[in-house]
């Protein structure tokens, strides 16, 4: 057991850091992707006065809690998601690095981690799935399977994104057929095909039956107690979000019980 001044390597302090500054930068991504803006220029500034924020007031989830969320110049309520999408990448992070260590899946992995969030926020809230992340994101995921100890062969990573695209394709084409309307949105697929060239064949079937399994739930949950009707709307890809980061940490286990109840 380790001593108490081991607990975090670091590795892992480097790792926590990284994620909650890339958590920053996923807010960027977030707030201004959905509206054609620049993730590079101009520097943040608030939504509300347009202030920049000055470095002082931009370190993650720290300054939140210094200006008790809100602006410092206008005194705008600031919105929680902004630390809590920080504080959430930084333990994705965090939690790559306790279990893999400084190998190079755990990279990939941490940005691949970073990416689903952003989507599956955007989509929450927006209902759309950005092509300049998702396409980037299955070149990225291919060249990450040629990497030493890939656990996921760049043939599997090519044969998981084209079909996982395909079947999410065929599925839509069926239903608009049966119910004159989309069933998916035209970024789910390309979501689908990142999820598997990063994840394999495994990961992205485990993955699209959380999403299907969570996304279900809700919709009843909707119905019953919202008064929704079955032809509301959900995000998708926010429940493939949930289900690839599901998989990315406990994928193994849960297809080593899935594969054990056919063993008997």
């Amino acid at each position: 057991m380790r001593e108490w001044r081991d607990i975090m390597t670091v590795f892992e302090l480097q790792a926590l850091a990284a994620g909650l500054i890339v958590g920053s930068f996923a807010n960027v991504c977030i707030h201004r992707l959905p509206r054609g803006e620049s993730v590079v220029t101009p520097r943040s500034r608030c939504p509300q006065c347009a202030a920049p924020i000055g470095a002082l007031d931009n370190v993650p989830v720290l300054s939140y809690v210094g200006l008790r969320g809100r602006c410092r110049r206008c005194r705008t309520r600031i919105s929680p998601r902004y630390p809590a999408v920080e504080a959430a990448n930084g333990l994705l992070y965090l939690a790559l690095a306790v279990s893999l260590g400084p190998v190079p899946r755990a990279f990939v992995l941490m940005a691949f981690t970073t990416a689903v969030l952003i989507l599956g926020l955007i989509d929450l809230e927006h209902q759309l799935l950005h092509d300049v992340i998702t396409l980037p994101g299955i070149a990225v995921g291919f060249a990450a399977s040629f990497l030493p100890g890939s656990p996921v062969t760049p043939l599997a990573s090519c044969l998981a994104a084209a079909g996982g695209f395909a079947a999410l394709t065929a599925i839509n084409l069926v239903y608009r057929a049966v119910r004159g309307s989309d069933g998916f949105g035209g970024g789910d697929p390309k979501m689908v095909a990142m999820i598997g060239a990063f994840l394999g064949w495994g990961g992205v079937l485990l993955a699209v039956f959380i999403a299907s399994l969570a996304g279900t739930l809700v919709g009843l949950s909707l119905v019953a107690f919202r008064g929704r009707t079955a032809r509301h709307k959900l995000p998708f890809g926010t429940f493939l979000a949930l289900g690839a980061l599901v998989v990315t940490f406990a994928g193994d286990p849960l297809l080593a019980w899935y594969k054990g109840l056919f063993r008997g």
